[in-house]
Order: C-alpha cells, then sequence, then structure tokens
C-alpha cells in the first residue's frame, strides 16, 4: 500500500517511481559532490598536493558534468519533451541578412537611400530555418595568417568587382583559383596603406604612425572600409578600428573584413543615427566613401560630429579635382573644400592637409559653440539619452555631456567616477571575467583539438591560441571579458553588445577602448552569416525572455551569425539553461553542459545532403 508521504511528493514532482528514484539520486550526487568539493583542496598535505588535486579536480569536474546532464536529461523525459531539428534553408538564403532588404524597402514607400538603411519593421515572416554555408565554404585559416589569405568560397565577390574595386585594392589583393591574398606590410601595402598611416600621424604632429596612442587615438570609426586593409594595419598598431558600411548583396566590404578577422558592422546613416552614444570615437575616417556631406542640412555630417569625441579627428582623402555640378562656378568645389565651409560652423578646424588627404579637429572647449555667429548650427538638447536608430538630426549633440572629456586627458578613475562605477566594484567584475575566462578556455580546448577535424596546414597548435578570433559578448555589461582576453594575451578581438533595454554601459565599453554597439536582440545583428568564431551569452536568455521575445528566434539568429565550427558559452539560470540545451538540438549544435547553469555548444558544418539519381 502506498505512503500518503509517497503519494505527496510523487504529486509534486509528477514523475512515476523509476525516474522519481533516479532524480533523488542524481540530486544526492550533485549534493555529496557540492559538499566533497572544497575539501579536496584541502585534504592532502603540500607534498602530495601538487599531483593529486589535477586529477581530483577533473574527476569532480567530470562527475559534476555527467550529473548535471543527468538530471536535465531526467527533466526533459519527465515532461516528455521532444526535440525536432530545423530544417536546412534553401541555397539563396545562404548570405541572407534580414531587415536588409531593398525591393520591401521600396514597396513600403520608401525613397533616395532610406531603402539601404537598416529596417526590421518591413521584415516579413519567414521560414525558421537554418542558415546553411556555401557547398565551397572552407574554415578560415588560423590568425594572423587569416588576415591576409581567405578563402574566395567564403565570401560573395566577383572577379568583376575585384577587378573594378580600384587600383589601391587591385594593388593590394591577388585573385588566386580559391583564395583571395592580401599583401602583408613587408610588401606594397608598405608604399600604400603604412604610408597613408604615417601621413595622417605627422598631419597631426607626430613622429610616426606607431604614436597615434600618444595623441589620444585609440578607437577609429572607419567608413566605407574597403576591403580592410587600412583597418588591418590599425589593428597592427593595437588600435581598435570598426569598419561601417551599407549591406551589400556581393562584394561585401563589411563580410571581407570580418572574414580577415577585423571589426565591421553593416550601417548606413542616410537617415538614421549610429547606434552609438555622442563622443563614442577619437577619430573618424572616410577615405572615397562616396557621401555627399554637404546634403540633408548637413545632418551627416552633424552625424560625424555627434559620435566624434572633443579633441577628436576627422581624417577624409578625396579628389581635389572632382567636379560638382556642370555650371562653371561649381567646376572646381571638391567635397573636401564644403565640409571645410561647414567644418567652421561646428567648431572643428583644418590642421592639416597632403596630397588629397584633409584633417579636421573638433574643438575640446564646449563654450566654443557659445561664441560662435548667429547662422551657425544649434546645439541639441538631448542630454545623454541613448540612440537606437533615431532619425538625423540638424543639431549639434554631446556639447552638454558628462563626458565631454577632450581624448587627450583622459584617465580611468576619472571614467569610472563619470560612469557612476566605485572601483572596488570594477575591480572585482574584472576579476570574475579573468576566472571565467580560464574556465571556458580549459573547457573548449579539449573541445576543439580532440572533437573536431584539425584546420587545414595544422598540426597540434598548443590550444587554444589562435583559433578563435571574431568573438561577440552579446550582453557585455562593463566589457570585462574584452579586458580579460587582452589580460590573457588573446589574439581575439570582441564586439560588445549592449541589450537596448538593460543598463546602458556602452560609453564606457566604448572609453575604454573597446568594439561595441547597442542593440535589442529581438531583432537580428546587422552583420552576415558565418561571421563571428564565438558568441557568449551571460544571462542574455533571462532579458530576452523579460523582454518577452522569442528564444527560438534568437538561436536560429545566433547560429546565422556563428561561423562551422564555432562555440557558444551560455550561462544563466536552472530554467533557462534546460531551455537553451533543447534550443541547441533544434539548431544542430553540439551540447555539453558543464553544471546546471553552464553549457557549451559547437557548431558542426551543415551540408544539403546530395542529389540522389533517378
Amino acid at each position: 500500500m502506498t505512503s500518503p508521504w509517497y503519494k505527496s511528493v510523487s504529486s509534486m514532482f509528477g514523475l512515476r517511481p523509476r525516474i522519481k528514484a533516479l532524480l533523488f539520486f542524481i540530486l544526492g550526487v550533485l549534493t555529496l559532490v557540492t559538499i566533497l568539493a572544497p575539501l579536496s583542496s584541502t585534504s592532502y598535505d603540500a607534498s602530495t598536493s601538487s599531483t593529486l588535486v589535477p586529477n581530483i579536480y577533473s574527476n569532480y569536474r567530470r562527475i559534476k558534468e555527467q550529473a548535471a546532464v543527468d538530471y536535465l536529461d531526467l527533466r526533459s523525459l519527465s515532461l516528455g519533451t521532444t526535440l525536432k531539428e530545423f530544417p536546412l534553408c534553401a541555397k539563396e538564403r545562404e548570405s541572407y541578412v534580414p531587415c536588409y532588404n531593398s525591393t520591401e524597402n521600396l514597396l513600403a514607400g520608401l525613397q533616395e537611400g532610406d531603402v539601404l538603411d537598416r529596417h526590421c519593421e518591413f521584415q516579413r515572416e519567414k521560414e525558421r530555418c537554418v542558415v546553411r554555408p556555401p557547398r565551397d565554404y572552407k574554415i578560415p585559416l588560423r590568425w594572423p595568417l587569416g588576415r591576409d589569405i581567405i578563402w574566395n568560397g567564403n565570401v560573395k565577390i566577383t572577379k568583376d568587382q575585384f577587378l573594378s574595386s580600384g587600383t589601391v585594392t587591385t594593388r593590394l589583393m591577388l585573385l588566386e583559383e580559391n583564395q583571395i591574398a592580401f599583401h602583408s606590410e613587408d610588401g606594397l601595402i608598405f608604399d600604400g596603406v603604412k604610408d597613408y598611416a604615417r601621413q595622417i600621424a605627422e598631419m597631426i604632429g607626430l613622429g610616426s604612425d606607431t604614436e597615434f596612442a600618444q595623441a589620444g587615438v585609440r578607437t577609429v570609426l572607419d567608413i566605407g572600409c574597403g576591403f580592410g586593409s587600412f583597418g588591418a594595419h590599425l589593428v597592427s598598431l593595437n588600435l581598435m578600428p570598426i569598419c561601417i558600411a551599407e549591406y551589400e548583396a556581393t562584394g561585401s566590404q563589411v563580410q571581407l573584413a570580418l572574414e580577415r578577422g577585423l571589426p565591421a558592422m553593416i550601417g548606413s546613416f542616410f537617415s538614421k543615427q549610429f547606434p552609438y552614444p555622442a563622443l563614442s570615437f577619437d577619430m573618424v575616417h572616410c577615405a572615397q566613401c562616396g557621401i555627399t556631406w554637404d546634403i540633408k542640412d548637413a545632418m551627416l555630417l552633424l552625424e560625424v560630429d555627434r559620435v566624434l569625441k572633443p579633441g577628436g579627428y576627422f581624417v577624409l582623402t578625396s579628389p581635389t579635382n572632382k567636379a560638382q555640378g556642370n555650371s562653371p562656378d561649381t567646376k572646381k568645389t571638391s567635397i573636401s573644400t564644403r565640409v571645410n565651409e561647414l567644418s567652421k560652423r561646428i567648431c572643428w578646424s583644418l590642421i592639416g592637409q597632403q596630397d588629397e588627404t584633409f584633417l579636421w579637429q573638433k574643438t575640446t572647449d564646449s563654450n566654443c559653440y557659445s561664441s560662435r555667429s548667429q547662422d551657425s548650427i544649434p546645439l541639441c538638447k538631448d542630454g545623454d539619452s541613448v540612440p537606437y536608430y533615431h532619425p538625423l538630426v540638424p543639431c549639434i549633440s554631446g556639447t552638454t555631456s558628462k563626458r565631454w572629456i577632450p581624448i587627450q586627458n583622459r584617465t580611468t578613475s576619472a571614467e569610472l567616477e563619470i560612469h557612476g562605477l566605485k572601483p572596488e566594484e570594477f575591480l572585482e567584475d574584472t576579476q570574475t571575467w579573468r576566472t571565467s575566462l580560464k574556465n571556458y578556455w580549459s573547457l573548449l580546448t579539449p573541445l576543439i583539438f580532440s572533437d573536431h577535424p584539425k584546420r587545414p596546414g595544422d598540426e597540434d597548435p598548443l590550444p587554444p591560441f589562435n583559433m578563435i578570433r571574431n568573438v561577440m559578448d552579446m550582453n557585455a555589461r562593463f566589457g570585462n571579458l574584452n579586458s580579460a582576453l587582452l589580460d590573457h594575451g588573446k589574439s581575439a578581438w570582441v564586439m560588445n553588445v549592449v541589450p537596448v533595454n538593460a543598463r546602458n554601459t556602452l560609453p564606457l565599453i566604448l572609453d575604454r577602448g573597446f568594439a561595441g554597439v547597442l542593440h535589442d536582440w529581438c531583432e537580428p545583428f546587422p552583420t552576415y552569416p558565418r561571421t563571428y568564431d564565438m558568441l557568449h551569452a551571460n544571462e542574455l536568455l533571462t532579458h530576452v525572455s523579460s523582454e518577452r521575445c522569442s528564444l527560438m528566434d534568437l538561436f536560429l539568429e545566433m547560429d546565422r551569425i556563428l561561423r562551422p565550427e564555432g562555440w557558444v558559452v551560455i550561462s544563466d539560470k536552472v530554467g533557462v539553461i534546460e531551455m537553451a540545451r533543447a534550443l541547441a538540438t533544434r539548431v544542430r549544435w553540439e551540447a555539453r553542459v558543464i553544471d546546471l547553469q553552464d553549457v557549451i555548444c559547437s557548431k558542426p558544418i551543415q551540408t544539403m545532403p546530395p542529389a540522389i539519381a533517378l
């Protein structure tokens, strides 16, 4: 006869007796491991600890992982969960980028350059499927070799686009049978990009381009970056360039830069602001980027001024003899001349010109704006607002911001105070992520070198070194995962994403010299498929769930932007991790549960099965 206690427990868990017994067993193991874990480091004397502790830790972690897996398996079994994989998308969606559909934008009544801007509001409901790579896709070469040589089949660029890409680009690139090769600094690039960077440094008043940091230049927004050669050189100088360019169906500047392991994202500011706060970058660079700066009441130039920090630089390289219009009076007017006329109205100073390159510096004195003439451009009343694809404004932003600090006068303590952070809070978070990174790397290592095929030409490199280059921290907080990667000497860069409805820490991240952006994870991220090696999501799923967004759509989006053989590290609440494990299976990832609050996933290469001959 069944006791009342048994009936009470059975009704509580809703399990059959055998499953219930197994569940209690697993919970018992978890409890035992938790109790014994602290003892493992103190139960042995110093003479034996050096040899026994690693084995104890390894066994403890293995038991802990297995207990967590068994617990989640039992939960799924008790709930009758069925996991059905999403189908693979059709071939035409191999390079699919949501929110950038010019046809749909035209049908919605948009005109001029607006059709090229990001418009998620017009996105039609599409079939939920896993975006697969092209049939000739290959895993990128390891950094830094992958910076100079990429596989032709991984990017959408035609031979005609390559040949028409301009004299500088064709000098710096070689199109081979299945590769695109870029000259390194000991080749032709020495007479091109490196000389160009030195020229800019001299106009600032520096001895060489290696002294950019001494002038306060750490972050550079590169508008219309071409194929990333200038950005690649800035990376070699330990600066942080971010390439931003319009969406292009083929021959994409952004896709090529990311394939080379360089920071980049899709962005157009013809009608909307960049997803960055005011006073974000030390330098804005435009080399023949094709923008007419004086249209739309000069709002495009005002947007550059908005994101440029006090004392920051605007570099414009443009042919000085380019005709503008057909009348004799306008024939000799160049883009740089018109920008120089506008610069006087926004407190910029032209401080240098060499050949076709012009350099302006933004004022460091906010009082400059009150001493201008009556016909000057008005000041905005925006304070420290959070811009997320807001319309462009015909006024000057950021002049009353508490972040108005010249780039030459920055200090870490002042930045923390401005952002309302106590040094001890920041230090504690920094130490936490240094420890977390060690754990991530030790867990990724056996997966990379044991469970997955080696990359072309690799023997047994020290783990994991440079297998991971493009990293996205999807809920970056203070950017301390980025900081930990730098402290540990990892050859990776991080796109630090701050969710729009979370605490806005993006100004702090950018002030630290890191790459970052605001983003709403209820929408697709502005990048091409297969552009990141690793995604990190710490408490992101809980945040997205609170926004009432679809976790299913989020996982499909994560899979879209993740490279084959890429990695996803998810940390969250127990119930959310259980759901994440199920969704990882649906997008065809291999999931490895570390404990009840952490799961690491790897993405295999997805290919269509070969056609069956009839």
